[in-house]
């Protein structure tokens, strides 16, 4: 994004370390919701290696998705 002005407001990047942080974690929350489901459903085992590999995973896709 550029440096845009809307109602006073500048909207800028913002600090790459601050979005890879909430990345990380609003990820390892939806992977934990749905490696949830998944046990539920007893597709797959509600494990930490699991919750983590998904994370990690959502997490690469997300960076690659938005660069």
């Amino acid at each position: 994004m550029s440096e845009e002005s809307e109602g006073g407001i500048e909207w800028g990047e913002g600090d790459p370390r601050v979005l890879i942080v909430m990345n990380l974690i609003l990820s390892s929350i939806f992977a934990t919701v749905v490696v949830w489901a998944l046990d539920y459903a007893s597709l797959w085992a509600f494990t930490a290696v699991n919750v983590a590999t998904l994370a990690l995973v959502l997490t690469a896709i997300t960076y690659v998705v938005t660069k």
